[in-house]
C-alpha cells in the first residue's frame, strides 16, 4: 500500500492519516488511489467499528493536487477532470456510506475536495488554528466530492452558495457558527480529542449507527411517508441486534452495556 496514506487498526478503531504533509496532503493520483481503497477496506473488515479521518502535519487537505492537474490538463484536457468519477465520487460514497461512523480530526486548512471529505464525514473535531475554503470557484470549476449535497444540508442553501460564490477561509470559530464542524478544541488537543470521539463511537452499538446513517441520507430525499416506512424497515433490523438485546438488559440490570457491534 502507498505511503501517501497511513492505517492502523487498534481495538476497532481504523485511524486513517493522510501522509503528504510536504504537499499539505494535496490530493495526487498516487494518494486518491490509496484512500479510495484504505477506506474500502475500512468498510470491509467487521474488526472496525469506527473510522478517524485526519491529516498529517499542518493541513487536513488542500483539496487537487494542482501542480498535477495542471500537466493533466495541458495533455488532456478536460478529460483530466476524469478524476471525479475515479476517485473523488469513490472516496466520498465511501465515507458517507460507510457502515460505521466515520470522524474527520480537521488539524488544519480543509479546501476543495478536502473540504468535501471532511463534510461527508459523520463527525468533525476541528483544530481552533484551521479552516475550510470551498476554493472551486478559484479556479473555475464546479463542486466535487459531494458539496453540493452536504454543504447546503449542513449551513443551509444561501450561506452554501455564498461559500461556493465567494470562496474564503473559513476560520475555526466561525466554522462552529456556521455548522461545519461540530466542535473545535485547541490545536494540542486535536489528535487526543478526535480519538477520544472515534474510541467512543467504536465501543458503541455500530449496527444502530450505521441505521441512523441510512435513515438520514434516505429521509435526505424522500418524504415523510416514505422515509417513515424507511425507519421502521431499518428499526426492525435494529431491534433485532444483539447490541439491542445488551443494552435492554443493561438497562433492566441498571448495568452499562457492552456492545459487539452485531
Amino acid at each position: 500500500m502507498s505511503d501517501t496514506v497511513l492505517y492502523d487498526v487498534t481495538e476497532g478503531l481504523a485511524t486513517i492519516t493522510l501522509n503528504r504533509p510536504d504537499a499539505m496532503n494535496s490530493l495526487n493520483t498516487e494518494l486518491k488511489v490509496a484512500l479510495r481503497d484504505t477506506l474500502r477496506q475500512a468498510a470491509e473488515d467487521d474488526t472496525v467499528r469506527a473510522v478517524l479521518l485526519t491529516g498529517r502535519g499542518r493541513a487536513f487537505c488542500v483539496g487537487q493536487d494542482l501542480k498535477e492537474h495542471t500537466n493533466a490538463v495541458r495533455e488532456a484536457g478536460g478529460s483530466a477532470l476524469n478524476t471525479v468519477d475515479e476517485h473523488y465520487n469513490p472516496i466520498t460514497l465511501a465515507i458517507a456510506g460507510m457502515p460505521k461512523p466515520v470522524v474527520a480530526g480537521v488539524n488544519g486548512v480543509a479546501a476543495g475536495a478536502g473540504a468535501g471529505f471532511a463534510f461527508a464525514a459523520d463527525y468533525r473535531v476541528t483544530a481552533d488554528t484551521a479552516a475550510f475554503t470551498t476554493s472551486f470557484a478559484g479556479v473555475a470549476l464546479s463542486t466535487d466530492s459531494g458539496v453540493a449535497w452536504t454543504l447546503p444540508r449542513l449551513v443551509g442553501h444561501g450561506r452554501a452558495t455564498d461559500l461556493l460564490y465567494f470562496p474564503r477561509s473559513v476560520k475555526a470559530p466561525e466554522a462552529l457558527e456556521l455548522g461545519l464542524t461540530n466542535t473545535v478544541v485547541p490545536a494540542g488537543e486535536l489528535a487526543a480529542e478526535a480519538e477520544k470521539v472515534a474510541r467512543t463511537l467504536a465501543a458503541g452499538p455500530t449496527l444502530a449507527y450505521a441505521s441512523m446513517k441510512q435513515a438520514m441520507a434516505y429521509g435526505a430525499s424522500h418524504s415523510l411517508a416514505e422515509t417513515l416506512a424507511k425507519e421502521s424497515e431499518l428499526q426492525l433490523a435494529a431491534g433485532a441486534s444483539d447490541d439491542h438485546r445488551t443494552a435492554v438488559e443493561a438497562f433492566v440490570n441498571k448495568e452499562t452495556p457492552r456492545y459487539t457491534g452485531r
